[in-house]
């Protein structure tokens, strides 16, 4: 080939069109010409000193396949097993080894939606910023629903609060909010309450329960569907929960029974992704700062014994120390977000 390359440049061709007409490159011929026609580069880049062994990356897979962990994702498995004292390599490696197996498959008829997480009233701890919502569950007849009423307190993203009715009305969320209030304990002014613009969070009777509880009512603006992001959210997780019910409830009964199981569920084993992958249950009573420090101690052990594999610091399990809700347009900077959201309810309670 280079002797007919020759040739043709010889007859006035240049090397790039001779080399075209062969299916070569000028840079082919140029290093052919230098080495000689043997190609003298690597096959393959050089193993990694780091990569994993073949008995650890099975015992991975065996984990990922386990019926305890088969429905988590690696962001649920890792810390879950950093709480038994257990590391046995990142997220990404996960990932990365159910890519290999064809196995990293969303495996439900619909998409999770993604939501921007909003700004503004800071809560640094629990019982400070409570968000409330109303969603549908479907009912035997068609076109009628149960609604489900849920608070949440958003620091913590527990559930402090649930419950299911045939109808919406304020005296239904006045009764749910007073029950929450109790719970918690709640004080005068403590909570900033959240929600968007329907008719029962806007109710007369609501903002009159509100004022005589001193709970802070704060609403969405007008047609801005993601101002209450926290409980879409928290609905969202119970709507792709793998034992949300196919069929209808039977009844209100059989609604109640369900979402009371769920709240449970969410507060005490949902290891929440928003808060470093502790329960809400944990983070609400102040243990997820002891729980997060021995994960940590698991990673600097992990790293101790294989120093190799990491190339950074070990993963931040440091505690999310503040939470902030969005910060509405409506709200001047020269007036308090406090005082005018009492101006607001008491104007509606007149």
């Amino acid at each position: 080939m280079l002797t007919l390359i020759s040739e043709a440049c010889q007859a006035g061709a240049t090397k790039s069109k001779a080399a075209q007409l062969l299916g070569l490159t000028v840079r082919t011929i140029q290093r052919w010409k230098k080495q000689g026609t043997t190609d003298k580069r690597k096959d393959s880049r050089a193993v990694p000193a780091n990569k994993l062994s073949g008995e650890e990356q099975d015992n991975i897979v065996n984990v990922l396949k386990s019926r305890e962990y088969a429905d988590f994702s690696p962001n649920q498995i890792v810390p879950k097993l950093a709480d038994q004292g257990i590391y046995m390599g990142s997220e990404s490696t996960m990932y990365r080894i159910l890519r290999t197996l064809r196995m990293n498959e969303h495996r439900q008829a619909s998409n999770p939606v993604h939501r921007h997480s909003p700004e503004t009233f800071t809560a640094c701890g629990p019982n400070q910023i409570w968000s409330w919502d109303i969603t549908y569950l479907r009912s035997p007849v068609k076109g009628q629903f149960y609604y489900l009423y849920m608070v949440m307190d958003l620091y913590s993203r527990k559930a402090v609060a649930c419950q299911v009715y045939e109808s919406e009305s304020g005296e239904f969320a006045s009764d749910l909010i007073t029950d929450a209030c109790i719970r918690e304990k709640i004080s005068k002014k403590q909570v900033i309450l959240h929600s968007d613009n329907g008719s029962p969070m806007k109710s007369a009777t609501m903002l009159a329960k509100l004022q005589d509880l001193g709970v802070m009512p704060s609403f969405s603006r007008p047609s801005v569907s993601n101002d209450n992001p926290f409980s879409e959210s928290l609905f969202r997780t119970m709507k792709y929960r793998p034992n949300y019910p196919e069929k209808p409830f039977e009844n209100v009964m059989e609604a109640r029974a369900w979402a009371n199981d769920f709240v449970t569920w969410y507060n005490t084993v949902h290891l929440h992704s928003s808060i470093n992958f502790v329960t809400p249950d944990d983070r609400h009573r102040g243990k997820d700062v002891q729980i997060l420090e021995n994960r940590h101690k698991v990673y600097l052990k992990a790293r101790l014994k294989n120093p190799e594999r990491w190339s950074k610091e070990t993963r931040d399990w440091k505690a999310v120390t503040e939470v902030s809700l969005k910060k509405f347009k409506r709200l001047k900077p020269e007036i308090s977000a406090e005082k005018r959201l009492f101006d607001r309810s008491n104007l509606a309670g007149r």
